[in-house]
């Protein structure tokens, strides 16, 4: 009992590390074609799996942190006040503060959280005996994948061609990933598919959560900071998740497979 406490404390001081190696470093960043893919919120996803939902949730709260200092004292983008309480107090007054608070801290903190019951179901659901339940979720996260990657296209091509060409192309990436997942189940692939999930759900709760989050409690403001019409606001968030949704989610979700695989060696799951 002992040697697992200190195993958990070790555990939870090497992620608390390497968040904050690669919030302050650019080791936390993935540069890409397009955009910068992060990967901070790998070892809160992992954290949340190894250690439970509530060291993962403090792990959270650590990523969030770290965003508010750098968007704090660095400021890199106009926009920068959304994530930083001290800014968003100059810029739109006290209430600011909350809502700054809001979208640094809660979505980073159910990062830690979601993933791990998500990997909880998923596994008790491909485990299970009812196949219906694992085409239904097979179907959902290539439908997903799909229309994230004809958002992707279209904000890319920007034309009634590039409209048709992303709808082929997602329907085709997401028709490989239903046959893969299938074949993947019937080789007893549980565990990495599992954790695979819970990456994806990781990094889509970072993602979905901050940009709603800015939607709902600062469009006005974001609109002025980007330079861009309040109803525009709407489109840039769109390409904003489509781009990060997807290649965050498939960065997420084979480094999370990877690496939990390997720990999982050494400390199993909790279920």
């Amino acid at each position: 009992m002992k040697n697992e406490k200190t195993y958990e404390l070790v555990l939870t001081a090497l992620f608390t590390a390497i968040i904050i190696i690669m919030a302050f470093t650019p080791l936390g960043y993935i540069p890409l074609v397009v955009i910068n893919a992060t990967i901070i919120h790998i070892p809160v996803i992992l954290g949340a799996l190894f250690l439970g939902p509530k060291k993962g949730a403090f792990l959270g709260f650590v990523f969030g942190l770290t965003s508010f200092i750098n968007n704090t004292f660095k400021a890199a983008t106009a926009s920068a006040f959304v994530f930083s309480p001290i800014l968003a107090a100059d810029v739109i007054g006290v209430s600011g503060v909350f809502k700054s608070m809001y979208i640094c801290f809660v979505p980073r903190i159910l990062v830690g959280i979601i993933p791990y019951f998500v990997y909880i179901l998923i596994r008790k659901l491909l485990k299970g005996e009812q196949k219906v339940w694992r085409v239904v979720l097979n179907a959902a996260i290539s439908i997903i994948l799909l229309i994230s990657v004809r958002a992707l296209l279209v904000n890319i091509l920007k034309s009634e061609t590039g409209n048709i060409i992303g709808l082929v192309i997602g329907i085709v990436v997401g028709v490989a990933l239903f046959v893969t997942l299938t074949l993947l189940e019937q080789k007893k692939a549980a565990g990495s598919l599992s954790l695979a999930y819970a990456g994806v759900a990781g990094a889509f709760t970072n993602t979905l959560f901050v940009m709603s989050g800015i939607y709902f409690l600062y469009k006005d403001a974001y609109a002025q900071a980007l330079g861009v019409a309040g109803d525009a606001v709407i489109d840039v968030i769109m390409g904003v998740i489509s781009f990060n949704s997807v290649v965050e989610a498939v960065v997420a979700a084979i480094l999370v497979a990877g690496v939990g695989l390997a720990l999982v060696r050494v400390k199993p799951i909790k279920e």
